[in-house]
């Protein structure tokens, strides 16, 4: 696994001071927003500079009962190359529910959404993401993400849904320390616990983020500062093992760039510390002593681990165990020195006794009742169905809230002409509407629907309103934008008057 150093997310709202920052060492691009035969010019500066950039994608879905869509792997896979990206990386989550395993409408959730931690769910996720690691050019991580709400009836602990991940499949692991934090405030989950049940060798990199509290619930906003919880956990992680990489994200409400580096001195130091106490256990365990007796003679050497910490080394054999377990969990070689896909190793098999990996009917089946689960589920928070029994509704009715007030946000984003048009009351007509009209497709095709509803009702109730939002449906509701040349235009009504006839 190559070593990443310290980076942070590009946005295009902060591009030009990525650009100039000193000590960034890589780069995190979300993937959806960067077209492969048009690369930003702050990307292509940056790549041009040796920054390595690594794309990361949110809309694959692996977590979902549906196999992986291949359109997106492909996607996924031409960023990779477009960037010279040494992996790609995406979550252990579900976007969507429904559809064809369920026979009920497709629904998009437009958020990540917590994937129970049971064996159904687990085999569901090794073959989408065996799916996944063969699609794609470059090694695949995944990361845990934070989460509102918990499954009824888990099986496992996320330390140990993680494990059995990364050994079935030999996938790299996105650890993201603010999730950790998210989870411990939101479901009472221990962050230590989760870290020491964790395959170490198997960390890709780590993500750093901040977010805010609000009435005893965690939101992970990547718009605020990082919190020292946070910076704790991964201090904590850092007292384990030297991560290939660090990087910090922010999504919104950009402060100066002074405010970022200093974050990003932060987190340097955070590591260091941890380097400091992780080169004290292990010397401590060398010495055959505990703290406080004889070893302590020797904590002058963990002078090393600060410069690890700070230069970005360290950890090779953790990187060569962590690729030979990936070779090993997706395939055995035959004696060539070529490995053969199939054969699982590791504890993975243990668990499965004499079977190995499970019967491709018994993933079938894990993937029929996981539709149902995530359908229910999903239903519920956006489309206003009951909740499904076992949940907690006050925890479903926040989420649902959340997912309704991202929509509006990301809506405004992609087509801000909408605010503009409808002014001060764009939120209540948006929140409105999204309590009866549930997401089918993307945010382009929302804001078009959104439109649509708007006008089939009368409104905006101003008149000069009105006809400005027709007038943008009509421009954007067709196959390509409508022309401004009178002619066309009126060669296009008359197409439309005859084709009634």
């Amino acid at each position: 696994m190559e070593r990443l150093g310290t980076g942070i997310g590009w946005r295009p709202e902060i591009a030009d001071a990525v650009e100039r920052m000193p000590g960034i060492d890589w780069v995190e691009a979300v993937a959806e927003n960067v077209c492969p035969g048009h690369l930003p010019d702050s990307l292509r500066r940056l790549r041009e500079r040796g920054v390595t950039v690594v794309p990361h994608g949110v809309s694959l879905g692996l977590g979902g009962a549906d196999r992986p869509d291949a359109g997106r792997l492909t996607a996924l896979a031409e960023r990779a190359e477009a960037l010279g990206s040494p992996l790609v990386t995406e979550h252990i989550a579900f976007v969507r529910a429904g559809g064809p395993l369920t026979a009920s409408p497709p629904l998009e959730a437009g958020h990540l959404l917590p994937v129970p931690r049971t064996r159904d769910a687990l085999d569901v996720l090794c073959e989408n993401v065996r799916i996944a690691q063969d699609a794609l050019p470059v090694p695949l991580a995944v990361e845990n993400i934070a989460a509102l709400i918990g499954w009824p009836g888990e099986e496992m602990t996320e330390g140990q849904f993680l494990y059995e991940l990364a050994d079935r499949t030999g996938v790299r692991l996105l650890i993201d320390v603010a999730n950790l934090h998210t989870n411990h405030v939101n479901r009472g989950e221990d962050p230590a616990k989760a870290l020491a049940e964790l395959p170490l060798e198997a960390i890709a990199y780590v993500h750093v983020a901040g977010g805010f509290e609000r009435d005893g619930v965690w939101h992970d906003s990547h718009a605020h500062p990082v919190p020292p919880p946070v910076l704790d956990i991964l201090t904590d992680l850092a007292s384990r093992v030297s991560p290939p990489g660090v990087l910090l994200e922010r999504d919104e409400n950009f402060p100066a760039p002074a405010e970022l580096e200093h974050e990003l001195s932060t987190i340097r130091r955070a590591l260091e510390a941890g380097a400091v106490e992780r080169v004290k256990a292990e010397l401590r365990a060398a010495a055959g002593t505990g703290p406080g007796r004889r070893g302590d003679a020797l904590f002058a050497a963990a002078g090393a681990g600060r410069r690890e910490a700070a230069g970005g080394v360290g950890g090779g054999l953790l990187v060569e165990a962590g690729a030979a377990r990936q070779e090993g969990a997706r395939g055995v070689t035959d004696g060539t020195g070529a490995v053969r896909r199939g054969d699982e190793t590791g504890a993975a098999e243990a668990t499965r006794g004499a079977f190995g990996r499970p019967h491709q009917e018994e993933v079938d089946g894990a993937r029929q009742r996981l539709a149902l689960a995530q359908a229910a589920l999903l239903s519920a928070l956006v489309a206003g169905t009951p909740v499904p029994e076992g949940f907690d509704r006050v925890r479903i009715g926040v989420q649902a809230r959340a997912l309704a007030a991202k929509r509006a946000d990301v809506v405004a984003k992609v087509a801000p002409e909408l605010p503009v048009i409808l002014g001060d009351g764009y939120r209540a007509a948006f929140l409105g509407y999204a309590q009866t009209h549930p997401m089918t497709s993307g945010y382009r095709r929302d804001a078009l629907t959104f439109a649509e509803h708007l006008l089939s009702t009368g409104r905006p109730g101003d008149t000069g309103a009105r006809r400005e939002l027709r007038e943008w449906w009509l421009d954007r509701s067709g196959p390509a934008p409508r022309s401004r040349r009178p002619a066309h235009r009126l060669a296009r009504a008359t197409r439309r008057v005859l084709s009634r006839r």
